[in-house]
């Protein structure tokens, strides 16, 4: 794996969703496996508001975003919130409202999202946060706003949901409503469009949620974008169409992976399909450049997770499956407890898996299933972990914990 993100991430920071490489790699070969509401927690702090958001870490600091409901306003009226912690005591530094979103019917979201659910990205100067159609905005890492970006409306069916990402060319993230589909890059400077490209399908339902991939391909970068009814490439520079693969799916929400020359999509509603994409191509290339699929097993919300030769996938309803990353082979199936909406992360040859109960479960990574662990919160838990300094940060519906071994 290569990290083509613009964010230069030091070995123990997390600065985007799904850690440095944007995938679910941990640098961290001495986390717990075991921990409980007391057991192996450095810390634990109440998060106002609330928000399914994961947090991202720099340098000693964890950053995150949430939503706190306005007294006396419209009913369901928001108050939109950057936080900045202290990874070392958990103590808040400071909490500053970023939007103010209207209540009303058009602020009715889904019963497992929240109003603050995409994850901010942060590099050395400054902190990226976005509330999809609700807008977008820079912060210096004092809690200094610098712009904010109000202008890209869009029908956000269930609320906000992808998160950004940072490449040299500035911020990118995706947009698609069930109005307007698009894929944006704003100026990191300025927070202004410098390129916008209509994500036109025939869906029938176009409203996604994923968060892009930024690879290199050859020595040629692509953006790689899932939506509803396709997955596509684009050129970092200009917004181009690069190849797009078609498929039957709607409201994606996994970010994609990539390993072995193949680009691992999953498509959303409908029912899923895994397929893994040689991304070489140009225009549609449905029909040549598919390698395998898989339709048993899979998720409509979590991430995929790659390993090595072994590619991970938790379906929303705890079937948990591990194939051949080269050729789709399954090595094994096994159920999980609950239902699961984080996406698992690799760490020190063990994949972490969060329910959306709170409990976590810990596996051996490899070609045969072996757990080592369930560990309880007792807490609702959407959000997927960020890991620093030797810590794993869990996001629960009231709470943020530090586990770490003593």
């Amino acid at each position: 794996m290569i990290l083509l993100s613009s964010v230069s991430a030091r070995a123990d920071d997390w600065p985007e969703f799904r850690g440095p490489t944007g995938e679910g790699i941990a640098r961290a070969d001495n986390l717990p496996i075991e921990w409980s509401t007391q057991r192996n927690v450095a810390w634990k702090q109440t998060i106002p508001g609330g928000g399914w958001s994961s947090p991202v870490v720099r340098k000693g600091r964890i950053y995150l975003t949430t939503s706190v409901p306005v007294e006396g306003g419209v009913l369901g009226s928001q108050s939109l919130r950057a936080l900045c912690l202290d990874a070392r005591t958990g103590q808040v530094e400071w909490n500053i409202e970023i939007f103010h979103q209207e209540g009303g019917p058009k602020a009715t979201i889904h019963n497992k999202n929240s109003h603050a659910s995409p994850t901010p990205v942060i590099d050395d100067k400054r902190l990226y946060v976005h509330f999809g159609p609700q807008g977008t905005a820079c912060l210096d890492l004092d809690g200094k706003v610098i712009w904010r970006n109000q202008e890209l409306r869009y029908d956000a069916v269930h609320g906000n949901g992808g998160s950004p990402i940072l490449i040299a060319e500035g911020l990118v993230f995706s947009a698609d409503g069930s109005d307007r589909q698009f894929l944006v890059l704003l100026d990191r400077d300025t927070g202004k469009v410098v390129w916008k490209t209509d994500r036109r399908g025939n869906a029938s339902r176009k409203f996604s949620f994923s968060t892009p991939l930024l690879i290199d391909v050859h020595g040629r970068r692509q953006i790689i974008s899932p939506g509803s009814g396709f997955v596509a490439s684009y050129d970092p520079r200009t917004g181009e169409e690069i190849w797009r693969v078609r498929y039957d799916g709607y409201s994606v929400i996994p970010r994609p992976v990539f390993g072995h020359g193949l680009v691992y999509v999953c498509t959303g509603y409908g029912p899923p399909t895994l397929m893994a994409i040689r991304p070489d191509g140009s225009g549609d290339v449905t029909e040549t450049h598919v390698a395998w699929t898989l339709k048993k097993g899979l998720g409509l919300t979590p991430s995929p997770l790659l390993d090595g030769d072994e590619l991970y996938v938790v379906a929303d309803n705890g079937i948990a499956t591990c194939v051949d990353a080269r050729d789709g082979t399954v090595h094994w199936h096994e159920r999980l407890p609950g239902g699961y909406s984080a996406s698992p992360i690799l760490a020190g040859g063990r994949i972490y898996f969060q329910n959306e109960e709170g409990l976590g479960i810990v596996l051996q990574a490899g070609k045969l299933f072996k757990e080592l662990a369930r560990n309880d919160l007792g807490e609702r838990s959407l959000a997927s972990y960020a890991v620093a300094d030797g810590a794993l940060f869990i996001r629960t519906k009231e709470h943020l914990y530090r586990i770490q071994k003593p």
